[in-house]
């Protein structure tokens, strides 16, 4: 199809490092020309708001560009999946892209970056967002953050989300609970804990707040039941001030199983950025104490 010019505002603002000289890529595109990409992270749309998008493209038409790369049948896109939809949806046969020279891994990146700053993703497929970026281009927490302009802590709290059983998940995805509830849940030590306790939430409408009175009440109940099992050996009390002194020193989960004279130390992290602090912490002390 013959490239015919068209006008749009606000190029700059879909994507912050869009360049004047991709105006000479800005073109009107067939339609169906147009493939969906396969990097999209979003899971599902709204149908409701694809409705109302349909019906705002068709009084004012797409003021934002579709950002595509070219393929050997046509073009596939990077950026503006709900846009196409909306505007097929409305019943548009040709559509404001710009095309950009993008192989597949930076295709990838701006997919799922667009959509982290457009904040409409649910937690769920932030979260996978971020997993999969800090997989595939080796980012860690800390550039995670930098590329998307937020804080390394909104990384570390969406990726732990991804740690619940699945059961809870679907509450999540379907908004029955927030994120923040589904924190808080995180502070249960089982699965099975943690469906119990997220069904007593939804069923009785429990706020974040109230979810954590539940859990640190759960915790405490098992710590009792614990007690009550078997009176802690001197040994046992003296390896568990270690494990929590270790705990408090390292900012992680540390275990210490001893068995007979043997045993061993367990120290958890949760991302390559995380074992790289830990041993800089256990580095710092030997340095300091040599």
């Amino acid at each position: 199809m013959a490239k015919r010019p068209a006008l749009g505002k606000g190029l700059g603002a879909l994507i912050p490092d869009i360049e004047k000289e991709d105006r000479k890529n800005f073109f009107s595109c067939g339609i169906e020309e147009i493939t969906p990409s396969r990097y999209q992270p979003r899971k599902g749309f709204d149908e409701g708001k694809l409705t109302e998008l349909a019906n705002s493209i068709k009084e004012k038409g797409i003021i934002e560009p579709l950002i595509v790369r070219k393929t050997d049948g046509g073009y596939e896109l990077i950026v503006g999946e709900r846009r196409w939809r909306a505007a097929q949806r409305a019943g548009i046969k040709e559509v404001p892209v710009i095309v950009r020279d993008a192989t597949t891994a930076e295709a990838m990146e701006l997919a799922l970056i667009e959509n982290l700053q457009r904040e409409d993703l649910n937690p769920l497929e932030e979260a996978e967002a971020y997993k999969r970026l800090m997989e595939e281009f080796h980012y860690t927490q800390e550039e995670m953050a930098k590329r998307i302009g937020k804080d390394r802590a909104t990384v570390a709290n969406a990726v732990r989300l991804l740690k619940l059983p699945q059961e809870i998940k679907d509450y999540l995805a379907d908004e029955s609970i927030s994120s923040g509830h589904a924190r808080t849940l995180l502070g249960l030590n089982s699965p099975e804990e943690q469906k119990t306790a997220c069904a007593k939430v939804i069923k009785r409408g429990f706020s974040v707040r109230e979810t954590e009175r539940l859990v640190k009440r759960l915790n405490a109940q098992r710590s009792k039941r614990d007690m009550d099992v078997k009176p802690a050996s001197e040994e046992e009390l003296h390896l568990g001030f270690l494990e929590e002194t270790l705990k408090k020193f390292l900012g992680t989960q540390v275990r210490i199983p001893k068995k007979g004279r043997k045993g061993k130390i367990e120290i958890e992290f949760y991302s390559e950025e995380d074992l790289e602090r830990i041993i800089e912490i256990i580095m710092a002390t030997t340095t300091t104490e040599t």
